[in-house]
């Protein structure tokens, strides 16, 4: 397939961080620029809208500009009718004004058409194995962020598959054919009525949140962001406000199975997978007992 300069391809991808001591799964939202293969990632929270319309503001920031087009799949955040031989792809109403904001053209693969999109379905699987390896520390989204955009960008040094130049090379050339960003950015929420139960709880992103006296508030309304929520009355009282729920979702990390492997061969512990995610001070530890075992054989040795 041809490639013009400008034209884009996005998609998520799913990646397992180690955030606060346990395992998380996180979105990758790729971009890339198949004429020049140059590509660029985000780490999001989650798959909704707002984080995808959020996604897409940073992606087109770190690029400096807007795709002409951009080819998705039929991805339910941004599609409302499926793409089929017999109807059109219907976009959601939040993407059709996103859309209209920046101004690009969106191309709506045909389903079960993975090949219509292969640029970014490979990077998604490029970064996967390249930057985010055995489920990498992560201290948060801003500093995963930071750290893949220098990685993507030192990435561009090499060769094209193809071309003979560098990709750093086609995407000077690619870069100039971008649409400008608008003056404005478009602010990315969602606004959908809740109500609360007899035991003071709403219900948000499938979890139920206790929020104390919210049964005597007769219409209450959500203002969702990618990472946050507000909850507001009629009269615009902020009831309540914190992280989505999604944000503090992990999955424990068993150290009881992995000890009980430790002990049964102690000197491998060190290049275990799960050794960088023991808290410094064990590390420490760990490492003082070894140099002592290592001085008590040496000084049994001497003596002999």
């Amino acid at each position: 397939m041809e490639h013009p300069p400008a034209e884009a391809q996005l998609d998520f991808g799913t990646m397992e961080v180690v955030y606060q001591g346990a395992f998380k799964d996180i979105k990758i939202l790729v971009l890339t620029f198949p004429f020049s293969n140059t590509g660029f990632a985000v780490a999001l929270p989650a798959e909704n809208q707002e984080c995808l319309l959020e996604g897409m503001k940073m992606l087109f920031k770190q690029a400096g500009g807007v795709p002409r087009k951009i080819r998705i799949d039929n991805m339910s955040t941004a599609v409302v009718q499926r793409k089929s031989k017999f109807k059109p792809a219907v976009l959601t109403d939040g993407f059709q004004q996103f859309v209209n904001h920046y101004g690009f053209e969106t191309q709506i693969c045909n389903p079960r058409s993975g090949n219509e999109k292969g640029s970014v379905e490979n990077k998604v699987g490029y970064i996967r194995y390249n930057f985010l390896v055995t489920s990498p520390i992560m201290k948060d989204f801003d500093t995963l962020n930071h750290d893949l955009e220098i990685q993507l960008i030192q990435d561009r040094k090499r060769m094209h598959y193809e071309k003979g130049k560098s990709i750093e090379e086609l995407w000077i050339e690619e870069k100039g054919e971008l649409l400008q960003l608008p003056d404005v950015d478009y602010p990315v929420f969602k606004e959908i009525e809740v109500s609360a139960n007899k035991y003071n709880e709403i219900l948000l992103d499938k979890t139920r949140i206790h929020v104390p006296h919210s049964r005597n508030y007769s219409v209450i309304y959500a203002v969702l962001r990618s990472e946050s929520y507000q909850l507001v009355s009629s009269d615009g009282e902020i009831i309540a406000e914190g992280p989505r729920p999604y944000m503090n979702k992990k999955r424990i990390i068993d150290w009881k199975v992995i000890l009980s492997d430790w002990r049964n061969k102690l000197s491998t512990m060190h290049y275990s997978r799960y050794w960088k995610y023991l808290p410094e001070r064990i590390k420490l530890c760990q490492s003082l007992l070894k140099v002592l075992k290592m001085v008590t054989r040496s000084r049994f040795n001497n003596l002999s």
